[in-house]
């Protein structure tokens, strides 16, 4: 009975049941309609209570199903509370119009029908554009001083894949099907790559370990690595052949040329395994192209400060999908999505190659990342 009282279950539960409130208000008149109503509702309620509040564990089909079920409720509600605001907007801005009296009596007649089927349109197309798979999205970084040799290097970047309720191995495969088709230099995974434990999702995982080139497929942990186990997916991943750097660098060569490849942790570590780009920039390696895989794109000061040319994170899925697509410039700016730059160090914010939660992209797309590095003196000709 404790996880009740909760504060995060007492904030989600009246949250929750205002937004019920609302929609029971506005969209269902009577006793049968609020009922069918509730049941999203409790179905979003459960997956907080049971498993994130009360730690239990995903470990049968019907804790996947419901999972399931409760993340389509989540964007089907944020879909129905937009559309549902829009047409109270709408009600009353032609209230006081005499020439837009037939759109008001419209909507006050036929509006709720209109937001559920507005809502579950949008739903829809979302899913699709969600579980088509990623769209690929190259990169030029044009970086002053890069060596000759690593003219034109190609880094493919994988990210916030989330395999889990959603998101399983036939989406993992194809993904590093079109990885490997791109012929990287490097593959950067920067984190949240699972939601679950390994012996859950170990299976569906297993065709990250194909990605080429094998010794260059370098994995820092996000977030939600930490909630799902890090250490046993860490141990995981270094089976996968994975390069796995945690506040430390390694040096690779390429084409002749070094690169010192640095990896944080994340800020979900807590505060004795805080992220260091300090102590992942290898200051001693001299004269190198740096780069920098931290998944949360916020610590891009720290990464400038120690001197990398380059970071690559992810964690903010540009906002997934509408209306979140806005608000995620609140909490994410200056750095939310795609190519930008602090002093001298470029920074690139992935939108996700995955979902997570609802299997939902409206307003953004899944991307897996080809990066090009061109030397800044090369302008209007192409690297070799």
């Amino acid at each position: 009975m404790r996880r009740f009282f909760n504060p995060f279950v007492l904030i989600l539960t009246a949250i929750l049941a205002s937004a019920y409130a609302y929609l029971a208000w506005r969209l269902a008149p009577g006793a049968l309609q609020r009922t069918a109503l509730a049941i999203p509702f409790a179905l979003i309620w459960l997956v907080p209570v049971i498993y994130w509040a009360g730690d239990r564990e995903r470990e049968g089909a019907a804790d996947e199903l419901l999972h399931f079920a409760s993340y389509l409720c989540m964007g089907w509600l944020s879909f129905a509370l937009v559309f549902s605001l829009a047409r109270d907007a709408l009600l009353l801005a032609t209230a006081w119009a005499p020439p837009a009296a037939g759109v008001h009596a419209y909507l006050a007649d036929s509006g709720a029908a209109l937001v559920l089927l507005g809502s579950l349109l949008s739903l829809a197309i979302g899913i699709l554009v969600a579980l088509r798979g990623p769209k690929i999205r190259r990169v030029d970084i044009r970086v002053d001083g890069l060596d000759d040799k690593l003219d034109g290097l190609r880094i493919v970047q994988i990210t916030d894949l989330h395999v889990g309720a959603t998101i399983g191995a036939a989406y993992v495969r194809r993904v590093v099907r079109m990885a490997n088709e791109l012929a990287p230099d490097l593959v950067a995974l920067t984190g949240d790559m699972v939601d679950g434990s390994v012996a859950r999702l170990a299976t569906h995982v297993a065709p990250l370990a194909e990605l080429v080139p094998a010794g260059r497929v370098f994995f820092v942990p996000g977030n939600h690595e930490y909630y799902s186990g890090a250490d046993p997916w860490i141990a995981h991943f270094r089976s996968l052949g994975f390069r796995v750097l945690l506040n430390e660098y390694a040096v690779t060569q390429i084409r002749g040329a070094r690169i010192v490849v640095g990896g944080v942790t994340d800020p979900a570590a807590g505060r004795h395994n805080e992220p260091r780009p300090d102590l992942a920039a290898g200051r001693d390696e001299g004269s190198a192209f740096r780069l920098l895989l931290a998944h949360n794109p916020k610590l891009a000061p720290k990464a400038e400060a120690a001197g990398f040319d380059l970071q690559l994170s992810g964690h903010t899925h540009a906002g997934q999908f509408f209306p979140w697509t806005l608000a995620v410039h609140l909490v994410h700016a200056p750095f939310v999505a795609g190519l930008s730059r602090i002093g001298r160090t470029w920074i690139y914010v992935s939108a996700g190659t995955g979902t997570w939660g609802p299997p939902v992209r409206f307003g953004s797309e899944p991307e897996l990342t080809l990066l090009r590095l061109v030397a800044s003196h090369r302008r209007g000709q192409e690297p070799q």
